[in-house]
């Protein structure tokens, strides 16, 4: 309970602590509205140093666009002085050339009126010159009648007899003559012919700097351990022998260290063979079912892989506007050789060269690619369809809408016929080249050595021969003769007669050379 004492201490305090919060409250009173008028006066003195700043960036700012705009003028009223002084002095050297071209003209025409003046004086020099002449024509005339009939009473001719037998003589000597130049224009124009054939051969081969691209008939497939060769082979041979089937190609298992041998002829099926071998020992599934599995999708890859091979070979040649059938097909030419040698690269070298040559004879650069790229074509089926690579060749162009220029070059190009088309003939060389350049083509060394030996015998055998050499490879031979007992027209006789022996006894690619040399040496000695 609350003591009276206690009360009474209240009632004594209460008035004093009323008397403290007034006054507390009275001096928070007055020190807020003194700090607020002092903030109202600092932001005042605040606001007009803002003012004056900007008015006095104004200031500024105004100044320096004086300044600028006064540079401009000034700049601007230079540059238009530099201008007027400059049109000025063209204006003034324009003139100066006006003038100069007055003067000459003036020159130019006082010359005029003098060479003037000479071509009349010259004109009445000629014109009694004339007069001269016509009197000596007329006296040289009557001495000509007068000597025609002195020759016709020596001769006993008249002067129509006359004129007729000189007119013979004059014909036969002119006939000569002719025949003479006839002669050393043609010998000219051979020469020349064979030089620039000759230069734009060796051109185009220098250019065309082919790869090596021979094929062989075997593939060997590495294998990661030699325990994989009896899956290889399977339980009693099966899987190898399905292999086989499915494939077309023999696959030999022998003491190799960790490899297998695919053999075939057909680069295609080889090709087909080897990828699905590394298929299946990569997968590890080897049985006869997984084997034709492997066997369809790898041949549907290398199909895709011809198209591909097909249409860079059209890109890296130029051409366009090629039927989808006729690039599959050229592609697949990268998976057949002759003798040897990639029928695509072939292909590829040959259109190289025909574009070469084409464009230092100055014909259609793209018509010879493509009819160079074109001639093998047939070689992509031949083993499908019977006939001749030529044949089979230029049905399928005709059939995929080729030109008549392309088909005839496919058509052609082994036949040793006079043709009309330039085209086939740059074919018929770009092929030969391409196929008898050094190393495109393989023999084996015995056959090799043995064609060599057959041609030095077969130019040997015959009369009057010395020596014989076959060099280029055997692209050629050359037979020298002894002078006393062949001469120069039976030469060229004993070169037809050694060619076609050549010809009908030997089996070679491409062409030989036959050259005869008849060379007669007097020899003294001076003692």
């Amino acid at each position: 309970m609350i003591t009276i004492n206690e009360i009474n201490t209240v009632k004594l305090v209460l008035p004093w602590f009323i008397l403290w919060g007034g006054i507390s409250v009275l001096i928070g009173y007055l020190w807020r509205k003194f700090i607020a008028e002092r903030t109202l006066k600092a932001a005042e003195s605040r606001a007009k140093e803002i003012i004056q700043e900007a008015e006095n960036l104004a200031l500024n700012k105004k100044r320096e666009i004086d300044i600028e705009g006064k540079e401009l003028i000034y700049r601007l009223k230079t540059e238009f002085e530099r201008e007027t002084r400059n049109k000025r002095k063209e204006l003034q050297f324009q003139e100066k050339r006006v003038q100069q071209r007055e003067l000459n003209l003036e020159r130019k025409l006082e010359l005029l009126d003098k060479k003037e003046a000479d071509i009349s004086i010259r004109e009445r020099g000629l014109e009694e010159k004339e007069s001269l002449l016509k009197n000596k024509e007329s006296e040289l005339n009557s001495l000509i009648e007068e000597v025609k009939r002195n020759l016709a009473r020596i001769s006993g001719m008249t002067v129509e007899e006359a004129k007729n037998q000189l007119l013979k003589v004059m014909e036969e000597d002119a006939k000569k003559e002719a025949q003479v130049l006839l002669k050393k224009l043609e010998d000219e124009v051979r020469d020349i012919a064979e030089e620039k054939a000759r230069e734009i051969i060796l051109t185009s081969m220098q250019r065309l700097a082919p790869e090596e691209a021979s094929e062989s008939v075997v593939s060997v497939v590495s294998l990661p351990n030699d325990e994989i060769k009896g899956r290889i082979i399977g339980r009693e041979g099966r899987n190898i022998r399905a292999f086989e089937m499915a494939t077309g190609v023999d696959l030999i298992v022998d003491d190799t260290p960790e490899a297998v041998t695919l053999s075939s002829f057909n680069a295609y099926r080889r090709e087909i063979a080897r990828q699905t071998l590394e298929r299946l020992i990569t997968d590890g599934r080897i049985h006869p079912g997984r084997i034709e599995e492997v066997v369809e999708k790898v041949t549907k890859k290398v199909e895709e892989d011809m198209v591909e091979a097909g249409k860079s070979t059209i890109f890296e040649v130029g051409i366009e506007n090629v039927h989808p059938d006729l690039i599959k097909l050229l592609g697949r030419l990268k998976y057949r050789t002759s003798y040897g040698q990639n029928s695509l690269q072939h292909a590829k070298e040959s259109a190289f060269l025909a574009g070469m040559i084409a464009a230092e004879m100055g014909f259609d650069v793209k018509m010879a690619k493509r009819a160079a790229l074109f001639h093998d074509i047939g070689k992509a089926v031949d083993q499908e369809i019977e006939g001749g690579h030529p044949e089979i060749g230029a049905d399928l162009l005709k059939k995929y809408g080729e030109s008549d220029i392309v088909v005839d070059a496919a058509a052609s190009h082994h036949k040793d016929i006079e043709v009309n088309n330039p085209y086939t003939l740059l074919a018929q060389i770009s092929d030969a080249i391409s196929a008898t350049r050094p190393g495109a083509r393989r023999d084996t060394l015995e056959k090799y050595i043995r064609r060599i030996e057959d041609l030095e015998k077969i130019a040997s055998s015959f009369e009057g021969v010395d020596t014989a050499f076959a060099i280029s490879a055997g692209r050629e031979i050359r037979v020298i003769v002894k002078p006393d007992k062949v001469t120069d027209e039976k030469a060229k006789e004993l070169a037809r007669e050694i060619a076609r022996k050549i010809e009908s006894t030997l089996q070679y690619i491409g062409q030989v050379k036959v050259t005869v040399i008849r060379e007669k040496r007097e020899v003294e000695l001076a003692k």
